[in-house]
């Protein structure tokens, strides 16, 4: 056992998995106890890990239960009762992402779990935990959290079941929900139940959402709430898909902790209130949280590694936030598009503590954010005014406002080389090409230090109308980048190579867009393995469109290819070299009178003969 360098507690190596950890800290009991669907990893990439640390930062004692029994009610009582609340997430990812393909297939693995195996988290894991809990302990407060709580947390399109679901506060026995990156609201639920202040009696949290029988707000909505709007019902979004897209817009548009307003959802039994955003931390209250005293190891009960940590065990996150907006990515919902950054000193520290672990062999495996090069960028608005609602940072073109120069990025990433011990720092995390290409001197950079070999890229698709629906740069923009990429390579005596990662499937994608997509790759090689059928996923614009058949920001119709033979058309178009294929690349070219491209010529996608066979 150590002294924590930021609290009285003592802290071992790891917060407590069961009552004998628990007693070896000298603690009869736990303020807090974390049921996440994750094994439980000490690394900062996993949000269990973060949010229990930060609570211990904060004076908390912390205790965590992974990927429990859900049918077993003793495992959910391993570590008794907390003396404030449970806190339950069902991990890093959506617990139906986690379980599901695209195609609505059971998974044949889990990354998150010890040996990559399946069947260790139920489907829909936040409302089974807490359901669990609330049978085991009905008087202990319940808070909800994570990816799945945060954006399911109005009335959503559910891709499994093919419905709107409620409002997952409104499915669950839980008492408060914390959407986006939540450590301060959950430090501050934690300091006010430790004030004495009940659990419905916090009502004025950023950054979370609470719910209310429909009778107690008729007569106190004024007391909670002087500035909110109403959005659709969960009656009318599950019956009206105009309302829906209605909904998704007011939503989108009020995630802005400066002038984001409280957004109110009715429901049949109960009123769901979401209030504006949580500010975002400051850079000391980021680099405090990356320098909490992580083990980076998987949890030592386990008896196979956890596939999940292999990939970012010596990678840095180096920011926050991501103003992008790809219309199928849903990480604005959740961080928001203000980015905040650690300082350069905060990163090279962690760096520098990898150096001293007998396990690191000199590759920083990967260094940025949700989009690497967004590293020290920043809007001259966004400090007083918030994020425009009429307008994005980046599409059609890169915003005048926005400061795009990569100089803080380019000083961050020469600091890591020069760290002795420290042999190659990579671009794991993928960056934006659009804007790579405002600065050439970081793509110089980037070609001459960081690329090992391969750099990602997404592109997504090579079809001006998919990108334009996807709010991603066009063909000519990824042309752009490709030939500086090439040109600067071919200066260094480089060889190194582009990966395009490409969706299938995405609303308003016809069989002609994925038609001219596969003759792209023909003619420009650029063929990969790295593609996926678009997904449904909550809160995404996509899946708003994808439900709908409508723009939410524009109104109109949207086309959508969503019958699942179309759908495996498309993805077989992108990878029609793979002879699995050649059936239904061939039906596709026959449904869009494109028979040209099939025969023994060199344009030609797939050959006759072997349709024949």
């Amino acid at each position: 056992m150590k002294k924590s360098k930021y609290n009285h507690f003592p802290v071992s190596d790891f917060l407590p998995t069961n009552l004998e950890d628990t007693q070896k800290h000298g603690w009869s009991e736990l303020d807090i106890i974390i049921i996440t669907g994750d094994a439980y990893v000490d690394h900062p990439g996993f949000g269990t890990a973060i949010i229990g640390r930060v609570l211990e930062d904060a004076g908390f004692r912390v205790g965590i239960i992974a990927q429990p029994d859900w049918n077993n009610m003793d495992d959910f009582k391993k570590l008794g009762k907390p003396r404030l609340f449970f806190a339950v997430t069902a991990g890093n990812t959506d617990s139906m992402v986690s379980n599901y393909t695209s195609s609505l297939k059971p998974r044949s693995s889990d990354v998150y779990s010890p040996g990559g195996e399946k069947n260790h988290r139920p489907n829909r894991a936040t409302v089974v935990y807490t359901n669990q809990i609330k049978e085991a302990y009905p008087d202990s407060p319940i808070v909800i959290g994570g990816i799945e709580a945060s954006l399911r947390r109005f009335a959503q399109y559910d891709y499994l079941s093919n419905k709107v679901r409620k409002s997952i506060l409104a499915d669950a026995p839980a008492d408060i929900l914390v959407y986006g990156m939540g450590e301060l609201q959950t430090v501050e639920i934690a300091r006010q139940i430790d004030s004495g202040r009940t659990i419905d009696e916090l009502r004025n949290i950023d950054g979370t959402v609470w719910k209310l029988a429909v009778k107690k707000w008729k007569k106190q909505k004024e007391d909670y709430l002087n500035n909110y709007v109403e959005i659709p019902s969960y009656s009318e979004v599950s019956t009206n898909k105009e309302a829906y897209a209605r909904a998704f817009k007011t939503t989108y548009q009020e995630q802005d902790y400066i002038n984001g307003k409280a957004v109110v959802q009715p429901h049949p039994k109960t009123i769901i209130v979401q209030n504006k955003p949580m500010r975002p931390l400051t850079q000391q209250e980021l680099d405090r949280v990356y320098e909490l005293p992580f083990t980076r190891e998987a949890h030592p009960s386990y008896k196979e590694p956890v596939p999940a940590l292999d990939t970012v065990k010596f990678s840095i996150n180096t920011h926050r936030g991501c103003f992008g907006n790809c219309s199928f990515c849903a990480i604005t919902q959740h961080q928001g598009r203000i980015i905040t950054s650690r300082s350069i000193d905060s990163i090279v520290r962690e760096a520098a503590g990898f150096t001293r672990r007998p396990d690191f062999k000199g590759t920083i495996s990967g260094v940025g954010g949700p989009s690497a090069n967004m590293y020290g960028m920043e809007c001259k608005k966004w400090k007083s005014s918030g994020v425009c609602k009429d307008k994005f940072c980046l599409y059609p073109k890169p915003c005048p406002s926005l400061d795009t120069n990569h100089n803080k990025s380019i000083e961050m990433l020469r600091q890591l080389r020069q760290i002795p011990g420290v042999s190659k720092v990579l671009i794991g995390y993928g960056i934006r090409h659009d804007l790579a290409l405002q600065d050439e001197k970081y793509m110089e950079e980037l070609c001459a230090h960081h690329v090992g070999g391969q750099l990602k890229v997404a592109p997504e698709h090579f079809s001006d109308r998919v990108t334009d629906i996807m709010r991603k740069p066009g063909k000519e923009v990824f042309e752009e980048f490709a030939g500086k990429f090439n040109e600067i390579n071919k200066k260094l005596g480089k060889e190194q190579y582009l990966v395009s990662f490409l969706i299938s499937g995405h609303p308003d994608c016809r069989l002609d867009d994925m038609i001219e997509l596969a003759e792209y790759i023909r003619d420009t090689g650029r063929y990969t393995e790295q593609v996926q059928d678009f997904t449904p996923t909550p809160m995404t614009v996509s899946t708003c469109m994808f439900y709908t058949g409508l723009d939410p920001f524009t109104g109109k119709k949207v086309y959508i290819p969503d019958s699942p033979k179309e759908k495996r058309i498309h993805r077989a178009l992108l990878q029609y070299k793979n002879p699995k294929n050649h059936k239904l690349v061939y039906e596709g070219l026959k449904k869009a009178n494109r028979m040209d491209l099939i025969g023994n010529a060199w344009k030609c996608l797939i050959s006759r003969r072997k349709n024949k066979k």
